[in-house]
């Protein structure tokens, strides 16, 4: 009974004891975080960001007009008194506007790996939901046109096939003889023989002012009520005017109007940094070129980084050559864009500019790992 108590005491006073000593903390495991490589393994509690990068989409509003002469251009003067014609086909280009839409996407030099053995509280990439994907073959920066109005114009449908003549032709009747024997002479026998002569360009001009003449005098006629019958509607008259404005283009001629959208992506990277970049070259005959074409004057973009994220410094809890040495670190990278200078021009002449966040011209920095937005 005695060894029993003296046990119960001894093992009592050793719990005791063994409390009282201070107890050495474990360290929690530190999740691993490296660029992504094509050696790298994962691992199926990894999980995998990318860094942002910016890219722009380039509208350009063109105006396109092709004037057109009449068939009867040379006589506007003689027949009509019109001075200020188009005598000679031309087709002109004029840039309307710019205008410059912004978004980001994954970029595909920027993976990195997270590889944590513990619960990874965190909600930093949550502000960038598309970069939580892995592109096993991403798509590299582009410099693309993509034409959202690429339908071309023919200049042929705006001809005009009515010259306006009520006839173009002339029959022509002569007399001619043929000679037929009767007995032991020959006698000369008439008949008559019609031939069709095409009117010339003047003559058929003559009969189109004519009756151009006689539309805008019976036009004139309803608008002032000495006409004898009235029309019932304006149908009548908006007939008269549609006439009118068809025979007057076939002396004047005929402008015709085309809007067009030119669209260009651009994906900047540091070497354009300060850098001017040509999107395309313009010329006022044929529109846009290519931005290696030889036609044309080059359509400069200027991108100039106010350099607002160069005193940023990386922050990181462990030593700067370990990073080095291992590649890996335990805080999580992030990319602060940089305000950039937007500015595009043709010549001397200003088209657009602007001030854009640009990712690629900013400084990639550390977070702790556990960085919490919002608290």
């Amino acid at each position: 009974m005695k060894s029993i108590i003296r046990l119960s005491v001894f093992i009592f006073i050793a719990l005791l004891t063994g409390s009282c000593f201070p107890q050495k903390n474990i360290p929690a495991p530190r999740p691993v975080i490296a660029p992504l490589t094509d050696t790298t393994r994962l691992r199926e509690s990894a999980v995998v960001y990318a860094l942002p990068r910016s890219v722009f989409t380039i509208r350009v509003n063109l105006e396109r007009i092709i004037e057109i002469p009449g068939p009867y251009a040379k006589f506007a003067g003689d027949l009509l008194g019109l001075d200020d014609v188009i005598t000679d086909e031309d087709e002109s280009w004029s840039i309307k506007g710019i205008s410059v839409l912004s978004h980001d996407e994954a970029d595909p030099s920027e993976f990195y790996i997270i590889e944590t053995s513990k619960i990874f509280y965190t909600n930093i990439l949550a502000l960038k939901n598309e970069g939580l994907i892995l592109d096993l073959n991403p798509a590299k920066g582009f410099n693309e046109e993509v034409p959202l109005n690429s339908k071309e114009t023919d200049a042929g449908m705006f001809r005009p096939y009515d010259l306006g003549s009520d006839e173009y032709y002339q029959v022509q009747r002569d007399t001619a003889f043929r000679r037929v024997r009767v007995d032991s002479t020959f006698i000369r026998i008439p008949y008559l023989v019609e031939k069709k002569r095409r009117l010339t360009a003047e003559q058929l001009a003559e009969r189109a002012a004519r009756r151009l003449m006689e539309l805008r005098d019976g036009k004139m006629m309803i608008l002032t009520g000495e006409a004898n019958v009235f029309p019932q509607d304006k149908a009548s008259v908006d007939e008269m005017i549609r006439l009118e404005t068809n025979y007057t283009e076939l002396f004047t001629g005929r402008t015709f109007r085309e809007q067009r959208t030119f669209t260009y992506q651009l994906v900047p990277d540091k070497e354009m940094s300060g850098k001017p970049v040509v999107i395309f070259r313009f010329s006022e005959k044929t529109g846009p070129e290519n931005a290696d074409s030889k036609e044309g004057s080059p359509v400069i973009l200027l991108m100039t980084p106010e350099q607002k994220t160069r005193e940023l410094t990386m922050i990181s809890g462990v030593p700067a050559e370990s990073v080095a040495v291992s590649g890996t670190s335990d805080r999580l990278y992030y990319r602060v864009p940089d305000v950039a200078g937007f500015k595009i021009t043709l010549g001397k002449e200003v088209l657009y500019n602007s001030r854009k966040l640009i990712y690629q011209f900013g400084e990639i920095v550390q977070l702790p790992a556990n960085y919490i937005i919002g608290r």
